[in-house]
């Protein structure tokens, strides 16, 4: 199973700046981009489920050129849920009510599907009285075309191509663009393992699309680069021990595993053991 929380909060928190400069130039535009600081994770109980639910990203910023606060809270949310909305809302109250500051919601969403436009407020209205109405920004990555971020050099924009709107026959395509445009950022090694990771596993490629993503980045110039095919190689590792567990869990020789997928026989054994511990 994908930790989408996970690997949201991980690559969002690293590039914070990056994020609000694509989707939030109306928020960055507004803050001390040094006062930055993310808070410590809160954990609130659902009194009605007892389910316990944990704020993905908070973050406190200050306003430029003033004293004062507000907090920008980012939430992703990697399935459709008709009581989202009202879940937002309960987040910003204990949040305003614990820190007594203004609070910025943002939600993204990033489910493959329903392509249909998510609600972003939650109202509670009488016939006589608008009690309340209340909004969060909203970015659907289903909605967005990937092409439109080809030109950006941000490395949210590279990683999160990964999960926009992409035909099938595209995939390839978006993945190589990916790369070309991490190519240009000159990241350090962490920064770009961590793109580069984000990107392999929302866009796991088949044979025949391996083909054609091969063939992109020999189109593109990117086998040149040292560091890029480090990455291919690496993305090209993990497919092959993805098949390797497939394998083992068929009961397959390991002699015979090792034939199909050139893997050394001592991941073989580490991959059984990992197989195993799981089970």
């Amino acid at each position: 199973m994908i930790d989408h929380d996970r690997l949201f909060k991980e690559l969002l928190s690293t590039f914070f700046v990056e994020f609000l400069d694509l989707f939030l130039p109306q928020v960055i535009s507004q803050i001390d981009r040094d006062s930055i600081q993310f808070l410590p994770q809160e954990v609130f109980t659902d009194v009605t489920s007892g389910e316990k639910k944990e704020i993905d990203l908070l973050a406190q910023v200050r306003y430029q050129g003033q004293e004062t606060y507000f907090l920008i809270h980012v939430e992703n949310q990697s399935y459709t849920q008709t009581i989202f909305a009202k879940r937002m809302f309960q987040y910003f109250a204990r949040l305003h009510e614990k820190y007594d500051l203004p609070i910025y919601p943002v939600v993204i969403f990033s489910f493959d599907e329903p392509l249909r436009p998510e609600p972003q407020n939650y109202r509670v209205t009488f016939p006589d009285l608008n009690v309340l109405d209340f909004q969060f920004a909203a970015i659907q990555l289903n909605r967005l075309s990937w092409r439109d971020f080809l030109t950006q050099p941000n490395p949210v924009a590279a990683a999160l191509m990964s999960k926009m709107n992409i035909p099938q026959p595209e995939r390839p395509q978006v993945k190589a663009e990916c790369l070309r445009l991490l190519a240009t950022l000159r990241l350090d090694p962490a920064r770009m393992q961590l793109i580069s990771g984000f990107v392999d596993t929302y866009l796991r490629l088949d044979t025949a699309e391996e083909q054609a993503f091969q063939a992109a980045i020999d189109t593109m110039g990117l086998t040149q680069q040292e560091e890029i095919m480090e990455i291919v190689t690496s993305w090209e590792e993990k497919a092959l021990e993805k098949v390797a567990v497939n394998l083992l869990r068929e009961g397959i020789e390991t002699e015979v595993i090792v034939r199909v997928t050139g893997l050394t026989v001592e991941r073989i054994i580490q991959l059984q053991a990992q197989l195993t511990q799981e089970n």
